[in-house]
């Protein structure tokens, strides 16, 4: 099982976009520029976020894309499947072939248990995190890196 560059770009974009939507429309060229991301990339991604209604796209000067629901109706899962990134861990990408078994006759391979239930528990947890999640956590990273810690001497001051 692997979680490719397409589903780590996309969740890593959206929080982006869920950072500085307040603002109003965000623009893939900001993205891109802050995250690294190919602009071109960006767009193949978010043509998928759009058609899956997570992202909703502002046309003209000054558009970019908003979000389509709110951050904390949006998980991490429903971002990964909108754009086609497989969670699968199963030899046989889920279809319970493994090995060109034949499905009716009920053999899979030896693991084939193990990781369909790998599978399960990852879209389990991934659906659990959502969008407004992974965006508390970076305001509160944020939030961590400006705190100004000042110490006092305590100067002893005796009158004479």
């Amino acid at each position: 099982m692997r979680l490719t560059t397409k589903g780590r770009f996309a969740v890593t974009a959206m929080i982006d976009l869920a950072l500085r939507q307040d603002k109003g429309p965000v623009t893939l060229a900001g993205i891109s520029q802050r995250q690294d991301i190919s602009l071109s990339y960006l767009e193949q991604l978010f043509g998928k976020l759009r058609r899956h209604e997570i992202v909703e796209s502002v046309r003209g000067p000054g558009g970019g894309y908003n979000l389509a629901r709110k951050a904390q109706n949006v998980t991490v899962a429903d971002i990964i499947i909108a754009v086609d990134e497989p969670l699968d861990a199963t030899q046989c990408g889920g279809k319970g072939n493994c090995h060109g078994s034949d499905v009716s006759n009920g053999l899979h391979c030896m693991t084939h248990d193990l990781w369909a239930t790998l599978n399960a528990k990852m879209v389990d947890y991934l659906d659990s995190v959502s969008l407004q999640d992974l965006v508390n956590q970076q305001k509160q990273k944020t939030s961590d890196n400006h705190v100004v810690v000042v110490h006092h001497a305590h100067a002893n001051h005796t009158a004479t």
